[in-house]
């Protein structure tokens, strides 16, 4: 009989299609199929051709691009010198997740379908597009789409003689299982943040731990918006960027978070455990130390503050004790309970602390060893790059508007990233935070004839400071910044080294205070009253047009 073994491979930007890839494998596991999942760009791309059974999860991110995380196998598989039947005896399917309301919806998944296809690949299924616009999300098309995948891939791998499916209320084993080191036993100093290797560059895996220099309120005390210009130390890091670059962030926990998390599921901060992975093969998460104490997980690695998805109160159902909570928790992850559990989770960005607070008997139940199924891992945050090299070497700067708002709870919500960014303080010492840059999606014209019109609202200029910058210390002369806020007082970002600019006839600047007066003037009323001049440069000065919000 053939080997019943799965691989579920996913292109995530956000973690949805990877949640959605993990419940596919706990699918899979419960069917008694060998499965892995993994990121496309972790997978090697040439063993595809010995795979049986093929499950492809992917999001479409920007203007149809691929995530970060499969853009290596993006390349890959669209090089031309692919032979035709390369993938006669993979079976597969294609699972999408994209947003309707953007014009190349689930690209990224419609093309990876089509190319399995001309590749020689078998698909098990049509394509299937999950889409965020529908009003319960993606799951309105997985949840259907699953049903049939399961029924196809059980015609084609059945059921080994006297075994059955495990119901949904037996709990999976956990990923890894935690070891608590004794008290008494010695604890080497791991250093987490590992530097690049020699000659390269930071990224993901080992960011640069940046030294704050500056953590500056832009905005006037009285405005409601706290935006902060931060300078970072990059000497000696490698690091090289150039406008329109962005720097990845990965952010922290804050303490207080931390110590309601340890003290309602019992955990004592100051332990040191190790990790071992259940099953051989399954790798340790990168980024966490070995060994490693309660306290570095809880704030550098459990993103305790996401919105929880379905599958938090999936798994949480399976440790209720509670007859009343394990009800709820189970609506919760039924597909009839989405509306529901829109309305309790994503409406008011309720987060995971808080969920967990609702679910007190079942929190207080959670094996350790469960942590890390239960709660993903930080993402990292992009921030436009808001200085030049040129003219701040062994520096980088961003524009950071603190993110704070209100929903029907009763504490305001924050950002997690931007609150802790704004928290730091370098008078207190050696302030650091682990970054690294990314290529960004905007590109300066190379010759410095070609002038460029800008138009960049609120913290949008970050990026068009880096670029003034970069062209003003190249000598190019013909920048032009559209610039909008509320008030010339109070949010006028970096108004003194505008003035100067335009005093040195470097710069020329259209501003919109859109609440300084009566009627409300935006970046839009300032290009029209300008339209000869903007005309001008786009028909006779081949202007380039970039715009950011």
């Amino acid at each position: 009989m053939a080997e019943r073994r799965l691989l579920v491979l996913f292109g995530s930007q956000t973690g949805t299609a990877q949640d959605t890839a993990e419940r596919i494998g706990r699918g899979a596991k419960r069917r008694h199929l060998r499965c892995q999942v993994e990121a496309l760009d972790s997978c090697d791309v040439a063993n595809l051709i010995h795979e049986p059974l093929v499950v492809f999860v992917c999001a479409t991110t920007g203007q149809g691009d691929p995530p970060d995380n499969m853009k290596m196998f993006w390349r890959f598989l669209f090089r031309k010198n692919l032979p035709a039947g390369s993938l006669c005896q993979l079976d597969y399917a294609v699972l999408g997740l994209g947003d309707s309301s953007y014009p190349r919806f689930n690209f990224v998944a419609k093309k990876l379908h089509k190319r399995l296809l001309q590749l020689g690949g078998n698909p098990l299924l049509p394509v299937a597009l999950g889409d965020d616009q529908h009003d319960l999300g993606p799951d309105a098309v997985i949840d259907p789409w699953l049903v049939a995948l399961w029924d196809k891939i059980l015609a084609l791998y059945p059921l080994p003689p006297g075994l059955e499916i495990v119901s949904p209320d037996v709990c999976l084993p956990p990923r890894y299982t935690l070891h608590y080191l004794p008290e008494d036993c010695p604890h080497p100093a791991s250093n987490v943040l590992q530097p690049a290797a020699p000659g390269a560059a930071p990224c993901q895996l080992h960011p640069f731990a940046a030294r704050v220099l500056s953590n500056q309120r832009v905005t006037a005390q009285s405005h409601f918006q706290d935006v902060r210009l931060i300078e970072f130390d990059i000497a000696g890091s490698g690091i090289t960027f150039s406008a329109g670059d962005v720097v990845m962030i990965q952010p922290q926990n804050c303490p207080e978070d931390v110590q309601q998390f340890c003290q309602l599921l019992h955990l004592e901060p100051h332990r040191h455990f190790v990790l071992e992975p259940t099953e051989p093969g399954t790798s340790l998460p990168p980024l966490l130390p070995q060994p490693c104490t309660i306290q570095y997980l809880v704030t550098h690695y459990l993103d305790i503050s996401c919105v929880p998805r379905r599958s938090f109160f999936e798994l949480l159902a399976c440790f209720s004790t509670n007859e009343l909570e394990r009800e709820k928790l189970q609506e919760f992850s039924s597909a009839q309970g989405q509306e529901e559990l829109y309305s309790y989770c994503n409406r008011p960005r309720r987060t995971t602390l808080e969920a967990m607070w609702d679910f007190p008997h079942t929190t207080c139940a959670i094996p350790a060893d469960y942590l890390l199924d239960l709660i993903p891992h930080i993402r990292p945050r992009a921030f436009s790059i808001a200085s030049s090299m040129l003219a701040h070497p062994e520096r980088l700067q961003i524009l950071v508007a603190v993110v704070r708002y209100k929903t029907r709870l009763s504490k305001p919500r924050r950002g997690l990233c931007s609150t802790w960014l704004a928290s730091l303080n370098p008078e207190q010492g050696d302030v650091r935070v682990p970054l690294w840059v990314k290529k960004g999606g905007m590109k300066f014209p190379a010759d410095p004839a070609t002038p460029v019109i800008m138009i960049g609202p609120g913290t949008g200029v970050a990026p068009f400071r880096a670029a003034i910058q970069e062209r003003v210390a190249m000598g190019c002369r013909g920048n032009c910044l559209f610039f909008g806020c509320r008030y010339r007082s109070k949010d006028f970002y970096c108004q003194t080294e505008w003035e100067e600019l335009v005093t040195k006839g470097l710069l020329t600047l259209f501003t919109a205070f859109s609440r300084d007066q009566e009627e409300k003037v935006y970046v839009q009323h300032r290009i029209r009253e300008n339209r000869r001049l903007v005309w001008e440069l786009l028909s006779n000065g081949n202007a380039h047009v970039y715009l950011a919000g």
